[in-house]
């Protein structure tokens, strides 16, 4: 989506956070503030005191403000910037990850038909090549796209495309840890990402598309921060800009968005999803 630059320089007048957002200047560390109130149960993280915490500062009232100037002004996609995305028209496991981001919780095990799986959460640029990378892998059993790391609820595309809800396009990936380890979804994740890009990752930028690694246990988070830590001796003095810190809710994104290139991208083009292919992934289809 394109915002009109009249409606920037608008809102940039009357909120000036929101405005920052939009051009990707405010920090992408911002959400680390409010980790430290995570706390770690053995089946989720709940961070019901994180959005409350995040809701309570002076970002959400002008984040919130610059919302309706954009949909005021024709920068909401013709008038959809504030339409709810229907989760319960969502195929597994959208529905359920809707559901459990409504109640404030970050799982770290989800159990389906009798077998236990871990869940965890990254963020790559555009959330559609990156989903069908993870599709990919051996020992994912379900992964759907999305909106992480923001204190807004329920955000959907346009808003998040805006750039002031605080979000980036993200990809839950729900895994068998019998068949899956976590440091194999790292490889994934390091194998499609420049994590030393601020904002963006190739054609696309914005703080929407900014790269994280996002944490869905204790044990997670020490696995990456051992990894991040051996990716900056190999990237030297190209400082890694990735974030890697503990998850927020998940917010699923729209129908259409989920498992795009599989069921055919732009064109009718599907791209396969069979385990361990190596097929080129092309971004659009």
């Amino acid at each position: 989506m394109r915002i009109n630059p009249r409606t920037l320089k608008l809102v940039a007048v009357l909120t000036p956070t929101c405005c920052a957002r939009a051009f990707g200047t405010t920090p992408s560390s911002a959400p680390s503030s409010f980790t430290r109130k995570v706390t770690h149960a053995a089946s989720s993280f709940n961070v019901k005191s994180i959005v409350s915490n995040v809701r309570s500062r002076s970002i959400s009232s002008t984040t919130s403000l610059g919302m309706g100037l954009f949909d005021l002004f024709g920068g909401g996609g013709g008038g959809g910037y504030n339409a709810k995305i229907d989760y319960t028209t969502l195929e597994y496991p959208g529905n359920e990850l809707a559901t459990l981001a409504q109640e404030g919780t970050v799982p770290t095990e989800i159990t389906r038909k009798g077998t236990t799986y871990k869940v965890a959460t990254f963020a790559g640029g555009c959330f559609w090549g990156f989903e069908l990378a993870f599709q990919r892998v051996p020992g994912v059993a379900y992964t759907a796209v999305g909106y992480a790391q923001g204190p807004e609820s329920e955000p959907t595309y346009d808003q998040v495309c805006s750039g002031g809800t605080g979000h980036t396009e993200a990809v839950s990936v729900i895994y068998d840890p019998s068949e899956c380890s976590y440091e194999t979804l790292l490889d994934t994740y390091f194998g499609r990402v420049d994590p030393t890009t601020v904002n963006g990752q190739g054609n696309d930028r914005g703080t929407q598309y900014r790269t994280g690694v996002y944490t869905h246990s204790e044990e997670q988070a020490s696995i990456a921060k051992a990894r991040f830590a051996l990716e900056q001796e190999r990237y030297g003095k190209r400082k890694i800009a990735s974030e890697c810190i503990p998850a927020m809710p998940f917010w699923p994104a729209e129908k259409y968005h989920q498992q795009y290139l599989e069921k055919g991208g732009r064109g009718g083009r599907a791209q396969s999803a069979e385990k361990g292919c190596t097929d080129t992934i092309r971004c659009y289809g």
